[in-house]
């Protein structure tokens, strides 16, 4: 599978597991629960596009898992810098370290598993 379409599945999948964990992390979100999954299942994607292109120029183990990193961490922020309006508090560590974590699946996968496309002939 190549690196984009296997960043997004990823992504997304993981993305809504990362979700799913604000019932573990912060069980009084409940009520907000399937906005909160459809939201991260969203970063996730977006997230695993992103380091999935990435991931088709550079061959990198290393590298790939620090960029998933940065790529999810960045696009976790403003959301963790957010205070939720149901509750009036902010969760910014409930959501940085699921998030990061999607990243550095999501970055390890595409550079381990994905296939680069085959050179133009």
């Amino acid at each position: 599978m190549n690196k984009p379409v296997l960043g997004l599945l990823l992504g997304g999948a993981l993305g809504a597991v990362d979700g799913l964990s604000a019932l573990i992390s912060a069980p009084e979100v409940a009520p907000g629960i399937v906005g909160i999954v459809i939201g991260s299942m969203g970063k996730g994607l977006v997230g695993g596009l992103i380091i999935g292109f990435i991931a088709r120029k550079l061959d990198n183990l290393p590298l790939g898992i620090l960029i998933g990193l940065g790529v999810a961490a960045l696009l976790a922020l403003p959301i963790a810098l957010s205070t939720d309006p149901n509750t009036g508090k902010q969760y910014f560590w409930e959501i940085m370290i699921p998030g990061s974590i999607v990243g550095v699946i999501v970055g390890y996968a595409t550079q381990k598993f994905g296939t680069r496309p085959a050179p133009a002939a």
